[in-house]
Formats: structure tokens, sequence, C-alpha cells
């Protein structure tokens, strides 16, 4: 089976810096990989190229049979296909969290409300909040909001999904919630890329990790060697982390 993300050679450039220097790696169908590394080093760029928020300036990224880098691509049709969820929640507070939930059902795949609110009800259940349907964001805590914002992409049913530091601005109590939720959907089978700093999340849920480092893709392995890292950037890493 061809991989459900393949970048080869990407380079990324704002101006005269050079984010992604010329990275290469593809993730299997039903893989979760934790993207990690220091601040600047590359990753979160890296998972904005795959969902075509960041245009490359060479190499090729495919991305369940779509060429991301290709100036025809729709960008609709690749985000029906790949979710992401964000630092921050991005819900609109006027909606009530089954509307903006059912917003792009309704506006990309045309559901008329009924069955959008069934779909609605379902991934909201599925994030642990299906009796909060109706009520506004202002009124959930940021974990819950987080939830939200990921049950909305479960909603589209892509086949990737992306996760750019999703518990950053969270608290311990509310950060163990959302990656609950990251880790039934892994176990679920979904293909998974997320930026983290969670290094216990890595560890337990990771089939695949790859270290970033100063725009180059520095080590890859299991989850493994987040304990017996092969470079000393990753170890000096790991040893900052801790």
């Amino acid at each position: 089976m061809p991989a459900a993300v393949k970048l080869e050679n990407v380079v990324k450039r704002f101006g005269a810096l050079e984010v992604l220097k010329g990275i290469s790696f593809d993730i299997e169908a039903g893989q979760v990989v934790a993207l990690i590394g220091a601040s600047g080093s590359g990753k979160s760029t890296a998972l904005r190229c795959i969902n075509r928020l960041e245009q490359i300036q060479s190499g090729t990224i495919e991305v369940c049979g779509h060429r991301v880098e290709d100036p025809a691509l729709d960008p609709r049709s690749l985000r029906q296909d790949v979710g992401m969820v964000f630092q921050s929640y991005n819900l609109f507070p006027h909606m009530t969290v089954g509307e903006n939930v059912m917003l792009a059902l309704k506006r990309v795949k045309r559901m008329d409300r009924s069955a959008a609110r069934k779909v609605a009800e379902r991934v909201l259940r599925q994030v642990g909040l299906a009796e909060k349907i109706d009520n506004y964001p202002e009124q959930l805590s940021g974990g819950q909001q987080q939830r939200v914002a990921i049950a909305r992409s479960l909603a589209m049913a892509p086949k990737v999904m992306l996760f750019d530091e999703v518990t950053s601005a969270l608290d311990p109590k509310l950060t163990g919630e959302v990656l609950r939720v990251m880790e039934d959907l892994a176990k679920a089978g979904m293909t998974m890329v997320v930026v983290t700093h969670e290094m216990a999340f890595a560890r337990r849920a990771a089939d695949k990790v790859i270290f970033m480092h100063q725009g180059h893709v520095h080590e890859v392995g299991d989850a493994s060697i987040l304990t017996t890292p092969e470079t000393p950037e990753l170890r000096e890493f790991l040893d900052h982390d801790l």
C-alpha cells in the first residue's frame, strides 16, 4: 500500500530563512507519528505544509493520493481527507457546540441539518461531550473546547488527522483529557501526525517518532528512541525536556 503521507526533499523558506531544509519521511495508514523537536526546528511548519496552509519551494508532498504541491490541486478536496486541530480552538463563539461541528458538514458536504446533527452527536459522543451539544464555547473549559475542535475535524471523516501542539495552552488536568481522546483515536486506527512536547504521550501512543533539529529530520525510530536516543542532539533535547 502507498504511504498515507509522503514527503520527499521538502524545502520551505520564509524570505531568506530556510525553515525546512530538504526533509523526507513517510507515514503509513493507521500509524501514529509524533513530530518532536525544539521550538524553531520546523515541525509545525512541516505540518502546515502537509495541509497546504504553506506552499513549499521545492520537493514533493503526497497525502492520501493528493499531490499537495501541485498548483492545480483544489485545497478543499485535500482538506476533506485531512483534518487539522490547532493550539487555539478556533470555535465560533456565537455558535453552539453542535453548530460549530455541523458548519462544514452543511457547507462543504451539503448535508441537511438533521443529518449533520446526527453526525455531530456521534462525534461529540466520541470525545465525551455529547451532553454539551447545545452549549456555547464560553460555557466550556479549555480542554472541552479543544475536544470540540477535534470532534469538528472528525465530523468530516478524514483519513489523516494533524495535531499542532494542541495541549500547549492547557493545564495538566485538561491536557490529560485531550490526550486520552487522542489515544482513543490512535487505538481506533486513525492515521495521526502529532506535533507535541508531551513525551509521555509519544512513548505511549506513537508508532514512529521523528525528531527534527534545525530544519532537518535528525533521528527517526519507534518510541524506544525517547529512552535510548542515538544522537547527542536528541539526548540533549530530552534532557532539557525533563
